[in-house]
């Protein structure tokens, strides 16, 4: 999932969003279900792992 899709998911539209937000929740996602288990695709977004 891309970051502005992240976004536009998680905030309404027209909603401000500070440049780090979505970088925040991932780093704290990880944190709670592991760091392998987000992987980052260069480009495109994120994608969560079964593994």
């Amino acid at each position: 999932m891309s970051k502005n899709a992240l976004e536009d998911s998680l905030y309404g539209w027209g909603d401000e969003v500070e440049s780090n937000a979505i970088e925040f929740l991932i780093h704290s996602l990880r944190k709670k279900i592991g760091q392998d288990r987000i992987k980052n695709v260069r480009g495109l977004g994120w994608y969560i792992s079964n593994a």
